[in-house]
């Protein structure tokens, strides 16, 4: 067996050799001169190798006291390489201790296999619904009633919808949690069916002109309201496009601004479409522009600092605004229940189909599905979107002028200090 005044004393040779202590232990010299502690040992018919360490740092004691502890695993059958794998794996699992850094983690994989636009947006709604409220805690503390209680804070919001998909987030980072060891349960599985019910087809929207004029209005009206919120909301009503692909506007997307033809090319990755269209750039979305619409733009776009956004945020501009945005601005004109954001594709949709009936414009129908990219399977709708392009700008011409009536410029909605 070795003694300590050996393994100080041991010899430089300029090669690798060895000083054995006993049952597979030794010390291994390397050229360079450094020793470390090996085991080699028998394990389901083959020789293995365990490393404890670098000596003297793990001095001849521990050394044996490690390898005892690994002929114990042998004894009753386990393979100290193995474990020692694992106990690593659990360290690390363990070292995740809030549900913001499980979070994370989940998500960092999570989106390796997930659209990007779709990653940001679960990223942001953990952020702005989840983090501050059980972001710090540690996943192993958080029960059903505190997962519920979350919950029920974005129910009182109105947004029962976003209720349901943020639940199903924090179940899957518990889910996560579990398969690394750092969690026994997923509370929010627990409370599946103590939330409020939703309806995906109930969009609260006035469909009256005479209701559907006075929205904007009331938007405008509140005081000290981010600038880019009041434009993005314009923007959403003359444009009838969904508020997450509003949001998400950026400068390169809008052509011949000053021209006869405005447009915004919205790409094929932000539309609602299956994955495979939003890989295939022939299902990109063309917005044909109102005046209306094009002097809303061209004000956010000299507002706006940064180099992609056209509608930054307010608290990172190097960020869009935030999904929740739009709505909640909503509900704080006290529009709860009567129109959201996403309301105005039912106004224009309903108002403009009943102008085109009582003027006898049965194509107009078609025209009007259209533009809400209501797209059907096939060549045909992509080669009509840009057939019936005049009509289509016509339509949008008509709606501006509807809703736009009376209302203020789009530069006034800036605050002072960016109108100059």
């Amino acid at each position: 067996m070795l003694t300590d005044v050996q393994c100080r004393k041991a010899v430089i040779t300029g090669k690798e050799h060895k000083l054995h202590d006993a049952l597979g232990l030794y010390l291994l010299i390397t050229a360079s001169g450094a020793k470390s502690w090996r085991l080699r040992y028998q394990f389901a018919g083959r020789e293995k190798k365990l490393t404890f360490g670098l000596y003297p740092a793990v001095p001849l004691a521990r050394a044996r006291q490690l390898r005892d502890e690994a002929r114990a695993l042998l004894a009753v059958g386990t393979d100290p390489s193995v474990e020692r794998k694992r106990q690593r794996a659990t360290a690390i699992a363990e070292s995740l201790e809030t549900f913001r850094q499980v979070a994370l983690a989940w998500h960092k994989q999570r989106a390796k296999t997930l659209n990007a636009r779709y990653a940001t947006q679960i990223l942001d709604r953990l952020t702005e619904n989840v983090f501050p409220s059980i972001g710090g805690l540690p996943v192993r503390q958080i029960s059903a009633p505190m997962v519920l209680a979350l919950i029920r804070s974005i129910e009182a919001r109105g947004a029962r919808e976003m209720a349901h998909r943020v639940r199903l987030h924090i179940s899957d980072v518990f889910v996560f949690a579990i398969a690394s060891g750092i969690a026994e349960t997923d509370p929010a599985a627990l409370i599946r069916k103590a939330l409020e019910r939703t309806d995906p087809q109930l969009r609260p929207a006035m469909v009256r002109l005479v209701d559907v004029r006075a929205v904007l209005p009331a938007t405008e009206a509140l005081p000290d309201v981010y600038w880019a919120t009041l434009l993005a909301s314009r923007l959403c009503a003359l444009t009838a496009a969904r508020p997450g692909v509003v949001r998400l506007a950026e400068r390169s997307e809008f052509e011949d601004l000053d021209g006869a033809m405005p447009v915004w090319r919205i790409p094929a990755a932000k539309m609602k479409l299956t994955r495979a269209r939003k890989l295939d750039a022939t299902y990109e979305f063309i917005v044909p522009l109102s005046r209306q619409a094009v002097s809303t733009v061209m004000t956010a776009m000299a507002a706006s600092p940064s180099a992609t956004w056209i509608f930054p945020g307010i608290g990172d501009r190097r960020k869009p605004i935030s999904d929740s945005t739009l709505s909640k601005h909503y509900r704080q004109a006290k529009l709860r229940d009567r129109h959201v954001p996403h309301g105005w594709r039912a106004s224009f949709s309903t108002v403009m189909n009943e102008r085109a009936a009582i003027a006898g414009r049965t194509d107009d129908r078609e025209v009007i599905d259209l533009m809400l990219a209501h797209m059907q399977g096939g060549i045909e709708p992509i080669y009509n979107r840009h057939t019936y392009m005049p009509r289509r700008r016509e339509i949008a011409q008509e709606w501006a002028d509807l809703i736009m009536a009376g209302l203020r410029p789009p530069a006034d909605l800036l605050p002072a200090i960016l109108r100059s």
